[in-house]
């Protein structure tokens, strides 16, 4: 068990409730009782019913949109964790924010990822469970330990049931390739091809070309997240004028913020596979499909819990 507690507490922030009651029935294991109330100048009071001394407690908040909403959630729930006397506080983050700011880029400008590794840790996280950074290393912001799980082997059992003939596995820009390839090389070596694009600023980018043969095949295009949709669109769109016949998309976090909606249904994409690492609402793409990561993070709270290995997962 534990080195902490054989007890084990799940506590789900109001990011996405919903993924936390799905984990929770994987694990048969009951949320805790919490509360949430505000101030009238719109202050978050948190208070959590039930007992956690020396409890391996989860808690379950990604830090999606409203960003700054869920994060200060997320913190003030670790004091409340720490102040209790909380054995091992373990922060599952199934989407991180601020990840894009992972270094100094220009002059005069914050390096956001460790503002918020920082807070994590001086809050009382004790240990972070993340998916699919969208930078790697941003596990060295931490001096705790941070186990970083993919999502790609919870899509590719997804894609494999699509039956995509002889796919070219695209990566919507450079920075993507190692995605792409660990995808193309577990679909029994299929072809890689990479959208090259130019950033323009945080919200529109220029497609040049595409490297790699695509006419008359079917692609799947995979990436870590769609945020406003530009990028993804623009890179169906090449593709489609490349020739390119069925366009797949595999996604893991489906941010979806400004015009992302309507530039993805724009889009000559057949199908769109998300993840539930955000909920996506009433309002979503057309074509779109949510795969739950929740048997997934509940199997990785199971080991971590257990002090047995997260990375076997992957094996």
């Amino acid at each position: 068990m534990s080195a902490y507690s054989e007890k084990i507490t799940l506590i789900t922030g109001n990011a996405n409730p919903e993924l936390g009651r799905a984990i929770s029935r994987e694990l048969g294991i009951p949320l805790a009782t919490a509360s949430l109330r505000r101030f009238p100048d719109g202050e978050i009071d948190i208070k959590v019913d039930d007992d956690l001394r020396g409890t391996d407690c989860f808690v379950i908040q990604p830090t999606c949109p409203p960003v700054n909403e869920n994060w200060i959630e997320l913190l003030l729930l670790l004091d409340c964790l720490r102040r209790s006397s909380a054995g091992r506080i373990t922060a599952v983050m199934p989407y991180f924010g601020y990840a894009r700011k992972d270094r100094k880029d220009e002059g005069r400008v914050p390096i956001s990822a460790k503002v918020v590794a920082n807070t994590l840790v001086g809050s009382g996280a004790d240990r972070v469970l993340a998916l699919d950074l969208h930078a790697a290393q941003i596990q060295g912001f931490f001096d705790i330990p941070v186990d970083h799980l993919y999502a790609k082997p919870v899509l590719l059992e997804v894609v494999r049931g699509l039956q995509v003939d002889k796919p070219v596995v695209v990566s919507p820009d450079v920075g993507g390739i190692k995605m792409a390839r660990a995808y193309a090389k577990a679909l029994d070596g299929a072809d890689l091809a990479i959208v090259d694009k130019r950033r323009i600023s945080g919200s529109q980018i220029a497609v040049e070309h595409v490297i790699g043969e695509v006419e008359g095949r079917n692609v799947i295009i995979v990436d870590d997240m769609i945020s406003t949709g530009g990028s993804m669109a623009e890179a169906a769109g090449i593709l489609r004028r490349h020739g390119a016949r069925r366009i797949v998309v595999a996604v893991t976090h489906a941010v979806l913020c400004g015009p992302a909606i309507e530039r993805l249904d724009a889009a000559p994409i057949d199908k769109l596979l998300v993840t539930d690492s955000i909920p996506l609402g009433e309002r979503r793409p057309k074509n779109v499909e949510v795969v739950s990561i929740a048997p997934l993070l509940a199997q990785a709270i199971r080991n971590i819990h257990h002090n047995e290995s997260v990375s076997s997962l992957f094996d």
